[in-house]
C-alpha cells in the first residue's frame, strides 16, 4: 500500500477510498480490526494524523467503528456495507460514463462499447 498518492485530492480521503475498496474485495472483512494508526501510517508512508483524519472520515459513514483501548473495526452492518458498495459502483460508472461522453460517444455507443467488452471477457482483471 505505500504507492505514491495523486496530488489532485487529500491524502486522507485516497486513502479511505483504499481502505473501502479493501472491504469490497473481500480483504477487510465485516468486523476485522484495522492497523493501528500508527501501523497504518507506517504501511502507507504518512503521517499518523492524516491515517486519524481517515479513520474519522470512514468512522463519519459508519464504514467502520472504534472501540475505545480496542482499536477499529470494519462494521459488522450488512446495511451500511451494501450501501457503500452500491455509491461507490455509481461513482466508477457516473465517471466511465462522463469520460466517454466527453471524447464524444453517445449512450448507445457507449452501451454497445460495454457488452461487447464484457462479452470478449477482457474484464475479467479487477485489479487496481
Amino acid at each position: 500500500m505505500t504507492d505514491m498518492f495523486q496530488s489532485s485530492q487529500p491524502i486522507y480521503s485516497q486513502l479511505a477510498e483504499r481502505i473501502k475498496k479493501q472491504i469490497l474485495r473481500g480483504e477487510l472483512k465485516p468486523g476485522d480490526k484495522l492497523p493501528s494508526v500508527r501501523d497504518m501510517g507506517i504501511q502507507a508512508s504518512v503521517n499518523p494524523n492524516t491515517v486519524q483524519r481517515t479513520y474519522r472520515e470512514l468512522e463519519g459513514m459508519r464504514i467502520v467503528e472504534t472501540k475505545r483501548g480496542q482499536g477499529t473495526f470494519v462494521t459488522d452492518n450488512d446495511q451500511i456495507l451494501h450501501e457503500m458498495r452500491e455509491k461507490l459502483k455509481e461513482v466508477e460508472i457516473s465517471t466511465f460514463v462522463k469520460g466517454m461522453h466527453e471524447m464524444g460517444y453517445v449512450n448507445d455507443e457507449i452501451e454497445e462499447g460495454l457488452k461487447a467488452y464484457l462479452k470478449i471477457g477482457k474484464a475479467v482483471d479487477f485489479s487496481d
